[in-house]
């Protein structure tokens, strides 16, 4: 079983779209700021040293469930965790949540491919990153 992990984001102004809510393509920005953060200070495996490996990630396949909107005002948690990793792919799951209560704004996954940063090719993840990614 993987860890969860959370990381609270903030809503910009320019977030914001023309009904007065955080527009559907900033929920993305979201999960992928916190995924960048919990690489670092969860994971202790930054991006940096994912290239210095010959590694990059690569979203595959996104899927998202918006549940309620968010305002300028809300406070939220973006909550992941690997759900599971297989060959060059990882999935992760994701919550978007209003921090005062916890409630889901959204939910889903995104599954993330490994590729060779010389060949552009996918590559099996390591089992050294997978170890990092059992914690």
């Amino acid at each position: 079983m993987y860890s969860a992990f959370e990381t609270e984001v903030r809503i910009r102004p320019d977030d914001i779209d023309l009904n007065n809510h955080v527009h559907n393509t900033k929920y993305l920005d979201y999960v992928l700021a916190a995924r960048y953060d919990q690489m670092i200070n969860n994971y202790k495996m930054s991006m940096d040293e994912f290239w210095k490996l010959g590694y990059n990630w690569v979203v595959s396949i996104t899927y998202i469930e918006y549940k309620r909107a968010l305002t300028l005002e809300d406070r939220i948690l973006v909550r992941t965790q690997v759900d599971s990793v297989n060959g060059a792919q990882c999935r992760v799951n994701f919550w978007i949540l209003k921090k005062e209560n916890r409630k889901a704004a959204a939910e889903g996954y995104l599954i993330y491919t490994m590729i060779s940063t010389t060949s552009g090719r996918p590559v099996r993840v390591p089992d050294e990153v997978i170890e990092r990614y059992s914690v």
